[in-house]
């Protein structure tokens, strides 16, 4: 599914929608004939404050719709959209409230509804709900770690935008398989990392130790540093994200939605090849956190112990149950004994049960109800696992966000453990 984006007009909608005041949206949130919908940017319903807005995120109870969803062109773009409505329960005969800081979401989102038929359409300005300190608002736990392009923006124009007040050594760096993607344009000022670099060919799983200590030295990284990692393809930001993490950079981020979002908020590209500087000292012994990332024979070891973990694998249904590989380079098939189903997308490079339609992250509230039909306890540690570690690395990232925080990265995933052939594997559905 390709997801191509364009800027829409405000004087485009002539939708007549009556607001409503904050009393009485007080009164509406938990009337279940009431629905309250976010239509600014996701960055926004996450925790980022955007358009002036005194407290970051969402009113409590608010579901997300965002105005930003449309303007994608998706060949399953109805499809998507219609899948969302209904998820969230925005129902044709539900009073929809819908807010926004901008004067324009709300309308943008109100002329898509009315056209499906929807009557009982209000609007409301989330900055009068935000001024009152008393009103309870939601953000996740660590919002930060997933950045939106106009912060970015902030500060390649040299300001110093919120959650950076203490950071150092802001550096940008655009994540891809191979150079092809970094020379048809990139974020500003980015430096590109092939991610051959960090798990090298014919099996492409993560480097040794020594191996990565090389590749942050010769990229000019140290612990101290700030990292904000981009990509035209989110699923490598993450991949590179969660290793810089593991090698123990103090502080990485990724951009929300990768390069698309950029290219959404009206901003340009850079076509320049930006030089890598290297440094001699990392300022710590790699990998600083090793807990992040568990090795085969660490897995091996704590599956004796089952109850006090769960294994996630984040592969389609069809890799889960042994019905295929996943993979034209790769035939081994089925799942590691004990692993729990976790959703992922269409096929081994997509993950649309994650992300929205615009390839941003899906709100947490639907990943823990996802996860709780497949009895995925986040009391417990998690240990995430694909067929390789793209995947995973992202949902990793999304249950960090959302403060799920007890977790790792199986890196080497289904294609590690299935190479040994002493290691177990089932096949078929769960009895």
């Amino acid at each position: 599914m390709t997801n191509d984006f364009k800027k829409e007009k405000k004087e485009d909608y002539f939708v007549n929608l009556k607001a409503i005041s904050t009393e009485v949206l007080q009164e509406k949130v938990q009337d279940n004939a009431w629905v309250i919908v976010d239509t600014r940017l996701n960055d926004a319903y996450n925790g980022w404050k955007l358009d002036g807005v005194k407290r970051g995120g969402h009113i409590k109870g608010a579901v997300d719709f965002s105005a930003n969803w449309l303007s994608v062109y998706s060949d399953r773009k109805d499809e998507v959209l219609e899948q969302a409505l209904k998820t969230k329960r925005i129902d044709l005969d539900k009073n929809i409230v819908l807010y926004d800081a901008n004067g324009k979401d709300a309308l943008v989102v109100a002329d898509y509804l009315s056209k499906k038929g929807y009557k009982y359409l209000y609007k409301y300005d989330i900055k009068q709900w935000a001024d009152n300190e008393n009103l309870p608002m939601e953000r996740y736990k660590n919002y930060q770690m997933i950045v939106p392009a106009f912060i970015i923006k902030d500060i390649l124009d040299g300001k110093i935008p919120e959650t950076f007040e203490d950071s150092k050594n802001i550096k940008m760096i655009e994540a891809s398989w191979g150079e092809e993607s970094y020379t048809k344009g990139h974020i500003p000022t980015s430096v590109h990392v092939n991610t051959d670099i960090i798990e090298p060919p014919p099996t492409w799983m993560l480097d040794n130790d020594d191996n990565l200590i090389k590749f942050a030295l010769d990229y000019g990284l140290t612990k101290d540093d700030t990292v904000i990692v981009s990509s035209s393809t989110p699923m490598a930001s993450y991949r590179l994200a969660v290793i810089l993490r593991y090698i123990g950079v103090k502080d990485v981020r990724v951009l929300n939605g990768g390069t698309n979002s950029w290219l959404s908020a009206g901003y340009e590209l850079e076509f320049t090849s930006n030089p890598k500087h290297s440094c001699t000292n990392f300022g710590a012994d790699i990998p600083v956190n090793s807990q992040l990332v568990v090795t085969t024979s660490e897995l091996r070891q704590k599956l004796k112990e089952k109850n006090k973990f769960i294994l996630v694998d984040n592969r389609t249904w069809d890799e889960h149950i042994g019905k295929v590989s996943g993979y034209t380079y790769y035939d081994k098939k089925g799942r590691i004994p004990g692993a729990l189903y976790g959703h992922s997308g269409s096929d081994s490079v997509s993950l649309e049960e994650y992300r929205n339609i615009d390839n941003t992250m899906r709100n947490k509230y639907e990943i823990l109800e996802m996860w709780d039909k497949e009895n995925i306890d986040v009391n417990r540690q998690l240990i995430f696992m694909c067929g390789s570690g793209w995947r995973a690395a992202e949902v990793l990232t999304y249950a960090n966000v959302i403060g799920v925080e007890n977790t790792s990265l199986y890196s080497d995933g289904w294609m590690g453990w299935s190479l040994d052939n002493s290691n177990l594997i089932e096949v078929g559905e769960h009895k």
